[in-house]
């Protein structure tokens, strides 16, 4: 039986333990600010994308690996006869999926399977580390692919935007909309469901984010023990999001929780002070 190794890409939320425990293999997503381009966790961490985003004079650019650096990848892994299975962010967010299968045909000797989890950041990373678990259990590709879409069906991916001037930067919003957005302080609730974006809500102020968390510490009281882990992902928040962990932690004392600054990718688009919470369902 080949082997079979796990690629993602690197709007993935993991701990550096967790990729070299489970030999997971990250390819860096390019990010681009005021014409240079940095390649993402190799030459800026996600602090220092942070402060350039802030003095540059044009919003970010970010972008799918090249299909090169693919190719590179998948040679390396494929070259003692492991197969390879590629977990990306979701097709709606980046066309890193489409590279990764257009340099799958480049190699044609290798067996490489592409799957979209239809999320990004730590949702897309429960997924990779059961495929990574999967796999070191010796499970087969076909029964990877099986659990992956049952994981995506019962995955929660939710957050509040409170500063909209990213997405009225990169077009997401007409010019008047972006200038009434700003004068009446309008926050977003968006949920992301299999690839698919949703605004549930929008609302003004931080009464709005304080009834978001509300509804969030609801929801994981309902859930009880079906949750057993939860990965909230910020972009400049780190004592607000320690309060609410503590909050989950007192509606389920159990649960693993894994707080962390997330990718450019997701910074670029969300802005300052955005933060998403996101768990599955056993």
């Amino acid at each position: 039986m080949s082997k079979i190794k796990i690629m993602t890409d690197s709007s993935v939320q993991l701990t550096q333990e967790e990729i070299e425990k489970y030999n997971i293999t990250v390819v860096p997503l390019s990010v681009t600010i005021d014409g240079k381009t940095y390649i993402d966790g190799i030459d800026i961490t996600r602090r220092d994308f942070i402060e350039k985003m802030d003095d540059g004079k044009e919003l970010p650019k970010t972008s799918q690996p090249p299909i090169g650096r693919f190719v590179d990848t998948i040679k390396k892994l494929t070259e003692d006869g492991s197969e390879v299975i590629g977990i990306f962010l979701a097709k709606s967010l980046s066309g890193t999926i489409d590279a990764a299968k257009q340099a799958a045909e480049l190699v044609p000797e290798a067996k490489v399977t592409c799957y979209d989890s239809g999320y990004t950041d730590r949702a897309e990373g429960y997924e990779v580390l059961a495929a990574a678990k999967d796999a070191q259990e010796g499970k087969s590709t076909d029964e990877i692919m099986d659990h992956l879409k049952r994981m995506e069906k019962n995955m929660y991916l939710e957050m509040m935007i409170p500063d909209l001037k990213n997405i009225v930067k990169g077009g997401r919003l007409g010019a008047l909309a972006g200038r009434v957005v700003s004068m009446l302080n309008i926050r977003i609730f968006l949920q992301m469901k299999s690839g698919k974006i949703l605004v549930p809500k929008k609302g003004r102020g931080k009464k709005f984010t304080s009834k978001f968390n509300d509804m969030l510490v609801d929801q994981l009281r309902e859930l009880g023990d079906k949750v057993k882990q939860v990965g909230i992902s910020y972009v400049d928040t780190r004592d607000e999001m320690e309060e609410l962990a503590a909050r989950f932690k007192e509606v389920n004392p159990n649960l693993d929780i894994l707080i962390q600054e997330t990718s450019p990718i997701i910074i670029t688009h969300s802005g300052h002070g955005a933060y998403a919470v996101m768990f599955y369902t056993e």
